[in-house]
């Protein structure tokens, strides 16, 4: 939740805001740091600016090796995508970054606005045009039936929609003569139930995946928008931002 900034803040914590993010985090290894600690902390996101977040332990070695000191392995995030940020003003709230607090659960609390994007102003994290970028381009498609892959471009698929199985592909293309699988030489299929809980927790480990495998497009088929589906939609928009 972004608050207004009292005098105790500092003001590199804010980056020179006038507000500041409070959250309290349900995960009990941080909540017993924090108890230990006896104080609050002030913590970015253990990635590079801008870069594809990170949900597990590795991930953040991968990318912060020899950069910092100590990383605490808790186990791989629950949720996958990063927190909801919300800002209360008047009787409203207001989504300033989509995530795993829907905006179907917080209508029934207030009235729901959702922040203009892209954000004239940036207050809160994840609100750049671009972010959440893998290294390889990515590309958003609606179904990748119809995509076909450039000329002698090594493809991969971020796949919402049902792929079949490696071995099964052949005997699925002359039954169906859907192809789709074949075009790509990499696949990875958020959710095998279209689930979007999994595919959310799901989305970050399969992008990073793909992306360290010399590809040179990533395509990623769109979720549906509701629920969950917007704070993965948010995501697969910014990293597909050029």
């Amino acid at each position: 939740m972004v608050l207004p900034k009292r005098q105790i803040v500092p003001e590199i914590v804010t980056a020179g805001l006038d507000t500041v993010a409070l959250r309290i985090s349900a995960h009990p290894v941080f909540s017993e740091i924090i108890q230990l600690f006896g104080k609050p902390l002030a913590a970015p996101s253990a990635n590079r600016f801008g870069r594809v977040s990170p949900t597990t332990a590795q991930h953040v070695l991968d990318e912060l090796d020899a950069r910092i000191p100590l990383i605490i392995d808790a186990g791989p995030t629950e949720h996958g995508i990063e927190s909801t940020i919300i800002s209360v003003r008047g009787n409203s709230i207001e989504i300033l970054r989509c995530g795993p607090v829907t905006a179907e659960q917080l209508s029934e609390f207030a009235k729901i606005k959702l922040a203009a994007s892209p954000a004239r102003k940036i207050s809160a994290p994840g609100q750049l045009p671009s972010h959440y970028a893998p290294r390889t381009r990515l590309r958003v498609v609606e179904n990748a039936e119809s995509f076909s892959p450039p000329k002698n471009q090594r493809v991969g698929l971020l796949a919402w929609y049902p792929v079949s199985a490696k071995e099964d592909l052949q005997t699925a293309q002359r039954r169906t003569g859907d192809g789709r699988s074949l075009k790509f030489v990499a696949v990875r299929n958020l959710s095998t139930h279209q689930d979007l809980r999994e595919a959310a927790a799901n989305f970050f480990r399969y992008l990073r995946e793909l992306d360290v495998l010399g590809l040179d497009l990533i395509v990623a088929e769109r979720v549906p928008s509701q629920g969950l589906g917007a704070a993965i939609l948010d995501r697969l928009e910014r990293a597909s931002h050029d």
